[in-house]
């Protein structure tokens, strides 16, 4: 056998990651936003025991789900980008659901659509502004 061909099959293969709707190859649009557990009780959705997860959580802030994480892909048959929350369950497979709005919140890297609570509403409102004219506000001082 050609050593090009033996080279060939040691090649990766692609993600089976298909849409649930049409059963095509879904194409990624974005990063992989990995999912932090933070609570007790998301360990435990994930069949870890009770005691076991309070014991995690005591000792550390954040506990990475491996094989779980948000990305979006497009599916060519209906033309449309979605996120979705998927999870490796063996070799090359996974499963995907639409990515619920609560699963955000176990996200690292993304800005939070509320905002962030420890900013201020005086700098929030300001940095939202269009234009370079803010230095205009000091002026009443």
């Amino acid at each position: 056998m050609p050593k090009r061909n033996y080279r060939n099959r040691r090649r990766s293969k692609r993600r089976s990651i298909f849409c649930p709707t049409h059963g095509c190859y879904l194409d990624s649009v974005s990063q992989k936003h990995r999912l932090y557990a933070d609570c007790a009780d998301h360990l435990q959705q994930r069949g870890m025991s009770r005691k076991r997860s309070l014991l995690l959580v005591a000792n550390r802030t954040t506990i990475s789900l491996d094989g779980e994480w948000l990305e979006a892909f497009w599916c060519p048959m209906c033309g449309t980008t979605a996120w979705y929350h998927v999870c490796k369950t063996g070799d090359r497979t996974y499963t995907l659901a639409l990515a619920p709005q609560p699963l955000w919140q176990q996200v690292n890297g993304v800005i939070q659509a509320a905002g962030n609570p420890s900013v201020g509403e005086f700098t929030y409102r300001h940095a939202r502004r269009p234009g370079s004219q803010h230095l205009k506000d000091f002026n009443d001082f």
